[in-house]
C-alpha cells in the first residue's frame, strides 16, 4: 500500500470532505490517503481524518466509482465480456450501496464487513468504516501450518452461516432498498452469467471434450440454476466471494465488495468455497475432512434456521446441487483458451493453470456426487475428468 498523489485521488478525497462535511455540519478535512487496491473503474481508499468534529473513526475507507480511471492495480473478476453484454457501472454502485445500507441494519457479530458511514449515489462515493490491518484470506491458506488453515476455512464458513442466519426472511426489506434505489428492476448479473454457463456448456463439452450431455445431468443443472432466483434456503450474500475479497482481522472474517449482493440459495455460498472459488482460477487444499469441517462449522450457525440440513442426506444432495452449477460456470469460464467470456483473469497467491483448476473442480464433483449417492452427476463428472486429462496431457 502506497501514498498516492495523483489527480483522480485528490478529486475523490474532496468529494469525500464535502460528502462528510454536509453530513456533520462542520468541515471535515482528510489526508494521507492510501490505495488500498481498487480494480480498473474504482477507486478505494484509506485516509486519516485530520479535523474531527463529531468523533468520527481516526480512519476511514473512501470508495467511488468512476468512468475512466485505470489507475488501481486489481483487475475485475468474471466480469462478462463485451461481446456479452456491458457491465452496468451504476448499477452495480447502487447495488454496493444498497446491500451495505442492509447490512448496516445487523448486528455487528452478523455483519459480512465494513459499515456504511455516507454515502452520495451522485457521485457514487462510499465512505466506509476501516477494518484496519487486515491479512487476506488467500495469504492465510497459503500458511505452511495444516491446523491454521483448517480453522481459517473454519472461520469463513462460520463467518457466511452467521450472515446467512441473521439475514433469513429479510429479503423484502432488501427489495425495498433497491426499489428506493430504482435498481430493483435490474437482473443479477452473476445469476445472468450463470445462465450463459447453462446454455453454452453442453455444445463446449461436446466440441471440445467430445462428451454428450445426459439429459439426466441437463434435467440437474437446470434445476440448480434455479439456486439464484429460488431455493429453500435464501439468505443474502455478497456474491463475488474471491479470496481477494475476504480478509481476516482481530474482529474475525471479513467480506469485502458487494456490487453483485442480494439474495441466493446460501448453499451457493458454502459450495462456491467448495469448489475451490470458481468465478477464479483459485486452489486450496481440501482433504475430505477439512471439507467436512467447513460444511459443519457453516451449518452450526444456520441450523436453527433451517432444521431439514440437520439431515445428512438432504445437506449432501444440496451441495451436489450447488456444487454442480459453480463446476457449469467454471467450465463455461476457463475450458476456453483463450479466456473470450471474462473480462480479465486475477492472478494472486492461490492461482493455478487452468487445465489444473478444471480437473480439480471437476474430481471434486464427482467424489461429493458419490458420498451423496447421485450416480449420474459422479459419471458424468468422471468422465469430463478423464477428458480434461487427455486433452491437457
Amino acid at each position: 500500500m502506497t501514498a498516492l498523489l495523483a489527480d483522480p485521488v485528490s478529486e475523490v478525497v474532496a468529494a469525500a470532505e464535502q460528502l462528510l462535511t454536509r453530513r456533520t455540519g462542520a468541515p471535515v478535512t482528510l489526508v494521507d490517503p492510501v490505495d488500498l487496491g481498487g480494480s480498473g473503474r474504482t477507486v478505494v481508499l484509506r485516509v486519516r481524518v485530520a479535523e474531527n468534529p463529531f468523533s468520527l473513526p481516526r480512519t476511514l475507507v473512501i470508495k467511488q466509482v468512476r468512468d475512466n480511471f485505470q489507475g488501481a492495480t486489481k483487475t475485475a473478476i468474471a466480469l462478462p465480456a463485451a461481446s456479452e453484454g456491458d457491465f452496468d457501472v451504476e448499477t452495480a454502485f447502487l447495488r454496493e450501496a444498497v446491500s451495505y445500507q442492509f447490512a448496516n441494519a445487523l448486528a455487528k457479530d452478523a455483519r459480512p464487513g465494513a459499515e456504511l458511514l455516507a454515502s452520495d449515489l451522485d457521485a457514487r462515493l462510499l465512505i466506509l468504516s476501516d477494518l484496519g490491518d487486515a491479512t487476506a484470506i488467500s495469504v492465510r491458506l497459503e500458511d505452511s501450518d495444516p491446523d491454521t488453515v483448517t480453522h481459517t476455512l473454519m472461520a469463513m464458513a462460520q463467518a457466511m452461516g452467521r450472515m446467512h442466519a441473521a439475514t433469513v426472511g429479510r429479503e423484502d426489506d432488501f427489495t425495498a432498498l433497491l426499489r428506493r434505489a430504482e435498481v430493483a428492476h435490474c437482473s443479477d448479473e452473476v445469476a445472468d452469467q450463470v445462465g450463459r454457463a447453462v446454455a453454452g456448456v453442453p455444445t463446449m463439452l461436446v466440441e471440445s471434450l467430445g462428451i454428450d450431455v445426459s439429459s439426466d445431468i441437463l434435467e440437474q443443472v437446470l434445476h440448480a440454476q434455479t439456486l439464484f432466483s429460488g431455493g429453500r434456503f435464501r439468505a443474502f450474500s455478497p456474491s463475488d466471494l474471491c479470496p481477494d475479497n475476504i480478509i481476516v482481522n482481530d474482529d474475525g472474517v471479513q467480506f469485502l465488495d458487494y456490487e453483485w449482493g442480494g439474495y441466493r440459495d446460501a448453499l451457493l455460498d458454502i459450495t462456491y468455497a467448495l469448489v475451490s472459488f470458481p468465478g477464479c482460477l483459485c486452489n486450496i487444499d481440501l482433504t475430505e475432512e477439512r471439507a467436512s469441517a467447513m460444511v459443519d462449522a457453516w451449518r452450526a450457525e444456520v441450523v436453527g434456521m433451517w432444521p431439514a440440513l440437520a439431515d445428512e442426506a438432504e445437506l449432501g444432495r444440496r451441495i451436489v446441487e450447488a456444487q454442480l452449477i459453480w463446476v457449469w460456470l467454471s467450465t463455461y469460464l476457463y475450458l476456453p483458451e483463450d479466456h473470450s467470456r471474462i473480462a480479465a483473469v486475477r492472478e494472486h497467491y492461490l492461482s493455478i493453470p487452468r487445465a489444473d483448476a478444471l480437473v480439480g473442480r471437476w474430481a471434486r464433483l464427482a467424489r461429493s456426487a458419490q458420498l451423496a449417492g447421485n450416480d449420474a452427476v459422479e459419471a458424468h463428472a468422471r468422465e469430463v475428468v478423464a477428458a480434461l486429462r487427455t486433452e491437457f496431457s
